[in-house]
């Protein structure tokens, strides 16, 4: 090709980007806002898709909600050994040998 039509294929260059991101774009914004207002998703035919509920999608999330609630549980403890453990490590030395004099009594 001889440089004036790249030249003159240069200057189309922005319009024919345009040409691709303004429909991309507006696909985004349309399912963005079917899905933030709750209307269905469609297909490549334009029918609707609905989320399928079944028995067993049911029991499955039944299960994990309760498995998602023991390992809160256990988090929690590990939490509080932690701090506990935190605690005792950036005791003060100082602080440490006075509660343990204190545990072995009077001396006399």
């Amino acid at each position: 090709m001889n440089p004036a039509t790249l030249e003159q294929l240069a200057q189309y260059i922005p319009l024919i980007a345009l040409l691709a991101i303004v429909p991309i774009g507006g696909w985004v914004l349309t399912t963005w806002i079917r899905v933030k207002h709750g209307y269905p998703l469609e297909n490549s035919w334009g029918k609707p898709v609905y989320p399928q509920k079944s028995a067993e999608t049911e029991e499955r999330v039944r299960l994990l909600t309760q498995e998602n609630a023991q390992l809160r549980a256990e988090i929690g403890s590990v939490k509080d050994r932690l701090a506990t453990i935190e605690r005792i490590v950036t005791d003060g030395a100082y602080r440490l040998d006075r509660e343990i004099e204190t545990l072995r009594g009077p001396a006399n």
